[in-house]
C-alpha cells in the first residue's frame, strides 16, 4: 500500500460517470482512502463548481476534474504506474480518455434516460442515493434534460445504439484475449472507459441487461478494474505495441467521435474569435451546435471544456519527437483519429481556481 499520513477522502457517487473514472485508480495504486457520499452543496462551496467527484488529499488540498486528479495521483504515487511512457501506448490511452470524457456521455445518457424503463429506474436510484425524495427528483429532472443537451435525442437513438453495439462487439473481442486495454496492466485508458461502462452502463437497468446479454467479456473487465490487485497485474504490451483488437476499438471510437468532438471545438473557437477582449472566463456552455453521428443530424450543447480536453491530447502528441509522432501516426491510420491530431486550435484554455480561463496572450 502507498503509505500516507491520513486517508484521501473521495467525495463521489456510485452511479456517477466520473466517479467511476477515479475509483479504480485509487484501488490500483493501493491508496488509503475513504469514500464519502458527495454533498453537491459542499462541493460547490469548496470549488465554485457542483461537479462530482472531488478528491481531498491527506494534507487538505481539494482536487477537482478527473483528468487532473489522475495526473496528480501519478505524480504523488508513481508506482504502480498508470500512464504509459512509450508514445503509441500513451497516445492511445489519451485518445480513449478523450473519447470517454467527450463522447461516451452520449450513449451513457441515452441508455440511462432515453427510455421509460431506464428513466424510471434511474429516478428511483437517484432518490435512494441522495436520501431525499424532493432533492432526488430535482437532480433526476436536471439529468433528464441534460440528455437532450448532450445530443442523446430520440431521433439519434438508432445511431447511438448502433455505435454502442459495435463498440461492445470490438471490446468483447479485445477482452477475450487481453485483461486490460493496453495489455496485462491497467492504465489511464481503462480508468477513463470505466466512466461510461461502469458509472452508467453496469449500474443502470437497461444497459446492464445489454452488457450481460451481449458483452460478458466487458463485464469481466469491469470486475477486474473495480478490484485490481498488485499480484494480478502484468505488463503493458512490449515494444510499445497495440493489440490488433485494440486498433479495432480505437477505430469504432474515432470514426464516430472525431466529427462530434471537432464540430464542438470549431463552434467554440468561432465564438471565441469574436468574444470581447476583457472576457477571461468562457461560459459553461455557448449554445447548441450542429453535428452528426453516422449520418444522423444532432444538435448538441457546445461546451468549452471540449477544447481543454482536446488540448490535453494534442499537448501529449506534440511533446513527442518527430520519429515518435510518425510511429503514432502509423498506428492510427484509418482509425478516424487522424483529423483530431492534425487540428490546430486558435485558442488555448487554462485553469484558475477550478474555472476554465483563456490563457494570457489568447486573443
Amino acid at each position: 500500500m502507498n503509505a500516507t499520513p491520513a486517508p484521501y477522502r473521495f467525495h463521489a457517487f456510485e452511479v456517477s460517470y466520473f466517479s467511476a473514472k477515479v475509483r479504480p485508480a485509487l484501488r490500483y495504486k493501493q491508496l488509503w482512502y475513504e469514500e464519502v457520499r458527495a454533498n453537491v452543496g459542499d462541493i460547490l462551496q469548496r470549488t465554485g463548481l457542483g461537479f462530482i467527484p472531488i478528491l481531498e488529499t491527506p494534507d487538505g488540498q481539494v482536487w477537482q476534474d478527473t483528468s487532473e486528479i489522475l495526473d496528480q495521483l501519478e505524480v504523488c504515487h508513481p508506482n504502480p504506474p498508470l500512464f504509459p511512457t512509450s508514445p503509441v501506448q500513451r497516445m492511445a490511452a489519451h485518445l480513449i480518455e478523450l473519447y470517454s470524457d467527450e463522447f461516451g456521455l452520449i450513449p451513457a445518457m441515452h441508455y440511462r434516460w432515453g427510455s421509460e424503463l431506464g428513466e424510471a429506474s434511474a429516478r428511483a436510484r437517484f432518490t435512494a442515493m441522495i436520501g431525499n425524495e424532493k432533492r432526488g427528483r430535482a437532480a433526476a429532472d436536471r439529468m433528464a434534460r441534460a440528455r437532450l443537451m448532450l445530443g442523446a435525442t430520440d431521433a439519434a437513438a438508432p445511431a447511438i445504439e448502433a455505435h454502442t453495439r459495435d463498440l461492445l462487439d470490438v471490446l468483447s473481442r479485445h477482452f477475450g484475449s487481453s485483461p486490460y486495454l493496453l495489455g496485462a496492466r491497467m492504465s489511464l485508458a481503462d480508468c477513463a472507459l470505466m466512466g461510461p461502462l461502469y458509472g452508467h452502463f453496469f449500474n443502470d437497468l437497461v444497459s446492464r441487461k445489454l452488457l450481460l446479454e451481449s458483452a460478458v467479456p466487458v463485464c469481466g473487465w469491469i470486475e477486474r478494474c473495480n478490484f485490481p490487485t498488485s499480484d494480478g497485474q502484468g505488463e503493458w504490451l512490449e515494444g510499445d505495441a497495440l493489440a490488433p483488437s485494440l486498433r479495432a476499438v480505437l477505430s469504432v471510437m474515432g470514426r464516430d467521435a472525431a466529427q462530434v468532438l471537432l464540430d464542438a471545438v470549431r463552434s467554440f473557437e468561432a465564438w471565441a474569435d469574436t468574444r470581447p477582449e476583457d472576457v477571461e472566463e468562457p461560459p459553461r456552455a455557448i449554445g447548441p451546435y450542429a453535428t452528426a453521428l453516422r449520418g444522423t443530424p444532432i444538435q448538441k450543447g457546445c461546451l468549452p471544456y471540449s477544447l481543454w480536453m482536446l488540448q490535453r491530447s494534442l499537448d501529449v502528441y506534440r511533446s513527442f519527437s518527430e520519429p515518435e509522432r510518425k510511429r503514432v501516426d502509423e498506428s492510427l491510420v484509418g482509425s478516424g483519429w487522424e483529423t483530431v491530431l492534425a487540428y490546430q486550435p486558435r485558442h488555448r484554455l487554462g485553469k484558475k481556481n477550478f474555472q476554465l480561463i483563456f490563457e494570457k496572450g489568447d486573443s
